[in-house]
C-alpha cells in the first residue's frame, strides 16, 4: 500500500475485486444486487438526500447560493432500495444517494464477504470504511482530508480527478454550508462556463479520468480533488478513509480557519515574514526548530504525544477565548 501511495498519484487497479459477492451480484442486475444488500440491513434509519429530476442529479448549491439544492431525511434501507428499483429505467427519475454510511453499523457482515482486508497495520492508520448508495447521481469536485481507497462494487462509476495545486483553478465554493462536508468546485464539469471560470480549462489540462466497473478499485492520496459521477440506474461503492498519522493530531482545517482570522488581511510584508516563520516551523524538517535547545525548554517543539497535543489544545483554546 505504501509503495501504490508513494508517488502521490491516483492508482486504478481493473478487476481486483471481480469476485466479491457483491460484485457478481450486480453483474447479474440492480435487483440481484439490492437483494443480496437486504440480506445484511441492520434496519437503522439512515440519512440520504433526495433532489428533484432537475438538478441532474448534480448534489450542490441553489440557483442563488442561499441553500443546497437537495433535502435530506432518514429512512431504512429498505425504503431507499425501493424507491430506487421503482424508478429503474425513468429518466425523470428523482435523484437518491446515501452518502458515506458506516458499512458495519448499518449492513453488518458485508464487509467480512466483499472488499479488501485491510486494517491499520496495513495502512498506517485505522481506516474508516463507508458505503455509498444511490442512482445516477453527482458528487460535487471535492477533496478529502484522508487518503481514499474506492471500491467499486455495483454500477459503474467516473472519478475526474484533479492534483492538489490545481484550487485556485477550480474555483472552490463557500468553506460552509457545503453540499457534503468539505469545500467544492464551483464549476459544473459536464457544463464548465469557460467565461465566469475561465482558469478551469488549465485544471482539466492536468485531470485524470478513471472510469470504474463493478470490481474496480481506485487510490488517490489525500486533497485530491475528484468529481464522482454514478453511471447506471443502481450503483454501490465502498470505500476506505485512513491517515497515516496519530489520532491525537489535529485537523489542518482548523489552522487554516485561524489563519483567515490572524493572517490573510495583514500587510503583504508581514505576511512575506510569516510565510518564513512557517516555513521554518511547519515546512522544513521537524526536528530543526528544536535541535539547538535542552530537552526541557523545547516545550511543543518537541516531537508530540497525546498528552503534549492536549497541553497544546488547551494553550490554543485559552487564547483564542481571550
Amino acid at each position: 500500500m505504501a509503495e501504490l501511495l508513494a508517488d502521490g498519484q491516483p492508482v486504478l487497479l481493473r478487476g481486483f475485486g471481480r469476485d466479491w459477492p457483491l460484485v457478481r451480484a450486480g453483474l447479474a442486475g440492480p435487483h440481484a444486487a439490492m437483494d443480496y444488500l437486504r440480506r445484511f440491513d441492520a434496519g437503522h434509519a439512515m440519512v440520504g438526500y433526495t433532489g428533484d429530476p432537475a438538478i441532474g442529479g448534480r448534489f450542490f448549491y441553489n440557483d442563488d447560493i442561499t441553500g443546497l439544492n437537495f433535502r435530506a431525511e432518514q429512512a431504512p434501507l429498505a425504503d431507499y432500495l425501493g424507491r430506487i428499483a421503482a424508478t429503474l429505467g425513468d429518466p425523470a427519475a428523482p435523484a437518491i444517494y446515501l452518502g458515506s454510511a458506516d458499512l458495519d453499523t448499518f449492513l453488518p457482515g458485508l464487509r467480512a464477504e466483499n472488499g479488501p482486508a485491510l486494517d491499520a497495520a496495513t495502512l498506517g492508520g485505522e481506516p474508516t470504511i463507508s458505503i455509498w448508495l444511490g442512482n445516477r447521481t453527482i458528487a460535487a469536485t471535492h477533496y478529502d482530508m484522508s487518503n481514499n481507497i474506492a471500491c467499486c462494487m455495483v454500477g459503474r462509476r467516473r472519478f475526474t480527478l484533479f492534483p492538489p495545486d490545481q484550487i485556485a483553478n477550480l474555483y472552490p465554493g463557500p468553506l460552509e454550508p457545503t453540499p457534503g462536508g468539505q469545500v467544492v468546485s464551483m464549476v459544473d464539469l459536464n457544463a464548465p462556463d469557460h467565461i465566469r471560470y475561465p482558469r478551469f480549462a488549465q485544471a482539466l489540462a492536468r485531470a485524470q479520468v478513471a472510469e470504474m466497473e463493478g470490481g474496480d478499485v481506485l487510490l488517490y492520496p489525500a486533497l485530491w480533488w475528484h468529481n464522482v459521477e454514478a453511471l447506471d440506474g443502481f450503483n454501490a461503492m465502498i470505500n476506505y478513509w485512513w491517515n497515516p498519522v496519530p489520532r491525537f493530531l489535529d485537523t489542518p482545517m482548523n489552522t487554516l480557519l485561524s489563519g483567515l482570522l490572524s493572517l490573510r488581511d495583514r500587510p503583504e510584508a508581514e505576511k512575506q515574514a510569516w510565510r518564513a516563520m512557517f516555513d521554518y516551523y511547519l515546512w522544513g524538517p521537524p526536528d530543526l526548530p528544536a535541535a539547538h535547545l535542552p530537552e526541557h525548554a523545547q516545550g511543543p517543539l518537541a516531537p508530540l504525544d497525546d498528552i503534549a497535543a492536549r497541553r497544546l489544545r488547551a494553550r490554543l483554546l485559552q487564547r483564542l477565548n481571550r
